[in-house]
């Protein structure tokens, strides 16, 4: 079925694609990725859509990728974008919290929503017109596209059991977004590495703990290595949004198809990457039990409940101190509210380990 969904959504940019080509000025997009192009779903994505752009839009569109740092270094994706010093990038709004209170909203959210939801939200509800409205309000020469999405993240590493708050305070822990404005305010001394940096932290001793990904990202990274209690579920991150950010001026001087060709070729490979990484998270799960040594632990119901109460009081004071942030949260908060009656009618309850 993903197969198919994929195929007919590739099909119908291939019919256009003539009439791409009669219009349009070839295209270079030159794109600096934030995670390596080996990372599955983090950086897996755009080497599927720069597989296939080229095909699908009849050479009209052509797409170099550059692994993190070798042009820009991904914490400075979004300027490098915005100044023109490179023409696209791929990255994830959350690393521009800095910058923009509201960024991580597009990212991932505590406690939801999950893939369909946030999906809905962002095609058919006002997020994706928030989105541009974001960088565009904060002064950002960049156009938005959605690009992908992967499944639940793993809520991180740890080097012995966590059962009570208490066991948080002091704890210096990589952590993404959102969440680590939870766990600061729970005690922990959170920072925010990208991939390549997490291990040696750990490694030295810099980190006690971290967060990244997916287990299938996880276990490329080595955590298992140093720290052997992995937590579930990933009550910050239930599903991660990436985006392609390409400058204005290049948007602009692109025909409607071309345009076209990226949103409806982003759009397919975010069905993929979530259906790929939905797929790939069980095997090895077991693998990290049976060959790494790592016991995968589920947070108590009294954990879970701390997490949550701590982040509706920290979404809350976020909302308070930044206009743009209280429009989104609100935005979406009025649609997760009418979500809600589908979400308890439509779905099984769903089983916890055991």
């Amino acid at each position: 079925m993903r197969r198919l969904f994929v195929s007919c959504l590739l099909g119908l940019v291939v019919v256009g694609s003539g009439a791409v080509a009669a219009d349009a000025k070839p295209v270079l997009l030159k794109v600096p990725v934030a995670f390596p192009t080996t990372l599955p779903g983090l950086g897996t994505t755009m080497k599927w859509v720069a597989d296939r752009v080229e095909l699908v839009s009849n050479s009209s569109i052509k797409m170099k990728l550059y692994e993190p740092g070798k042009l820009v270094a991904p914490f400075e994706t979004l300027d490098a974008v915005s100044t023109g010093k490179v023409n696209a990038g791929y990255t994830a709004a959350g690393y521009w919290a800095g910058k923009i209170p509201a960024a991580p909203l597009f990212t991932a959210i505590p406690f939801g929503p999950e893939a369909g939801e946030y999906l809905a939200w962002l095609w058919y509800g006002n997020g994706g017109k928030l989105y541009q409205e974001m960088y565009d309000q904060a002064g950002y020469h960049v156009h938005v596209i959605p690009c992908g999405i992967i499944a639940p993240e793993t809520s991180g590493w740890f080097a012995k059991p966590i059962s009570s708050a208490a066991e948080l305070k002091g704890l210096k822990m990589r952590f993404f977004g959102l969440g680590g404005l939870v766990m600061q305010r729970l005690g922990a001394s959170t920072n925010l590495l990208p991939a390549g940096e997490i291990f040696p932290a750990l490694e030295k001793g810099a980190i006690d703990a971290t967060e990244f990904s997916m287990p299938a990202i996880d276990e490329r990274l080595g955590f298992y290595k140093i720290v052997k209690y992995n937590y579930y579920p990933g009550w910050h991150q239930q599903a991660s949004v990436l985006e392609l950010l390409i400058n204005k001026e290049t948007w602009n001087g692109m025909s409607q198809g071309q345009q076209m060709t990226l949103d409806v070729l982003c759009r397919a490979a975010t069905a993929d990457s979530f259906a790929y990484t939905e797929a790939i998270q069980f095997d090895v799960m077991k693998r990290n039990v049976e060959q790494h040594g790592v016991t995968n632990l589920y947070w108590s119901d009294d954990m879970l409940t701390l997490f949550q109460q701590t982040w509706n009081e920290v979404a809350r004071e976020e909302a308070g101190k930044d206009a743009f942030f209280k429009k989104v949260w609100d935005d979406l908060s009025a649609f997760r509210a009418k979500y809600d009656i589908w979400e308890a009618y439509a779905f099984l309850p769903r089983a916890r380990p055991k």
